[in-house]
């Protein structure tokens, strides 16, 4: 079942056309990339489908769930336009390139700031330490240390986020990702910097995550032995425009990609 499709969305500024025309599906419960050489566009595509951006052409359509009946039903819903806040509030959630954590709050404490977006206290409440907010407060220490102990951080939840080594900080970003209650998560090169035995853990990992939380993946990644051995589709861009898409194998065989990755021998 598709969760998220774009309709030609295009990204201009100024003169440039950083994307044009990209169409994408997602697919219930897939783990789908993104690829193409830098400056391709990938992260302006990640930018325009989070509200980062807004697109200057095309739509953005999210299937919305909800339940009725007992039963669960998915409405289409163009979210383009919408803010970065409204858009996580509806399930999307994403990472960045360069990790963005609270470096100087504990490990734990980053996991909790994410839990504020579902919270219904007001600020009156928070405040004062009303009965309403100190039980959703109990519950949030809860559910993050949940969530830590899934992503093999709870015996590091009073660290600072900052001492922890490079690829645990990646779990860190993910796990406070995963505390917004997304149904979509967005990665924008979760392999970059590690090592290939960190790669190959984290490839587990995001399938771990996939599967733990009914989540459907969308990711940018370099990392081509990560991107072959996780993607059930491949997305390629080059110059904003979209060259290829198929399986894995398909891709690994496409000439147009080799072309876009390696160049072009003009003399041959």
């Amino acid at each position: 079942m598709n969760v998220l499709k774009t309709d030609n969305i295009t990204m201009q500024f100024g003169g440039l056309t950083a994307v044009k025309e990209f169409n994408l599906e997602l697919n219930k419960g897939e783990i789908v990339a993104l690829i193409g050489p830098n400056g391709a566009g990938k992260t302006t595509a990640f930018n325009m489908i989070t509200g980062v951006y807004h697109p200057t052409r095309g739509r953005i359509l999210f299937s919305e769930k909800s339940t009725v009946e007992g039963k669960e039903v998915y409405t289409e819903k163009d979210i383009t336009g919408l803010r970065p806040d409204q858009i996580t509030g509806l399930g999307i959630a994403r990472t960045f390139q360069n990790i963005r954590l609270f470096k100087d709050l504990s490990v734990l404490d980053n996991v909790l700031i994410a839990n504020h977006l579902r919270i219904n206290s007001n600020v009156f409440e928070a405040t004062f330490k009303l009965p309403r907010y100190r039980e959703e407060e109990k519950q949030m220490v809860e559910k993050s240390m949940n969530l830590l102990e899934k992503v093999g951080l709870a015996e590091c939840k009073d660290e600072k986020s900052s001492s922890l080594p490079y690829g645990q900080q990646r779990r860190l970003e993910i796990a406070r990702a995963l505390a917004t209650n997304p149904s979509i998560l967005l990665l924008d090169e979760p392999a970059a910097g590690m090592n290939p035995k960190e790669s190959e853990d984290l490839t587990v990992f995001i399938r771990k995550i996939r599967d733990e939380f009914d989540l459907t993946v969308f990711l940018i990644e370099h990392h081509m032995q990560v991107v072959m051995g996780i993607s059930d589709r491949i997305y390629v861009l080059d110059y904003g425009i979209t060259i290829a898409k198929g399986s894995p194998y398909e891709i690994q065989n496409n000439q147009r990609v080799i072309e876009a990755y390696l160049g072009v021998d003009e003399d041959a």
